[in-house]
């Protein structure tokens, strides 16, 4: 008899819309073509073939990268984005706190200073 494995945490699973891509690949990979399709087309004319298609490469990777790239369930922008929020944060938090009874001793001083 076949099993099949179903996964225990569904929240993981993404749903296919077209060429079992999600909608997100689709977008990606419709940017990245439409970027580097008449880059290619274009420095073609000018350059050899190999090298305008290293030209093509170089311009459409960063691109699906960006779409395919997930880790911990963060796509790259997320990631990138609490990458730099750390970096940007001190390393050394300090604890401070505030005495109640001072800001209470500062409360009163500062009514009886009213008077």
């Amino acid at each position: 008899m076949a099993y099949v494995n179903v996964p225990k945490d569904l929240t993981k699973v993404k749903t296919k819309v077209a060429l079992n891509l999600t909608k997100r690949q689709l977008i990606g990979f419709t940017i990245a073509g439409v970027i580097g399709f008449p880059i290619y087309m274009l420095s073609r004319k000018n350059l050899p073939n190999d090298i305008s298609m290293l030209i093509m490469i170089g311009v459409a990777f960063p691109i699906i990268f960006t779409t395919l790239y997930e880790k911990d369930g963060l796509y790259f922008e997320k990631y990138l984005k609490y990458m730099i929020e750390k970096k940007t944060q001190p390393s050394i938090r300090l604890y401070k706190t505030d005495c109640i009874y001072d800001i209470e001793r500062k409360i009163s001083k500062m009514k009886e200073g009213r008077k």
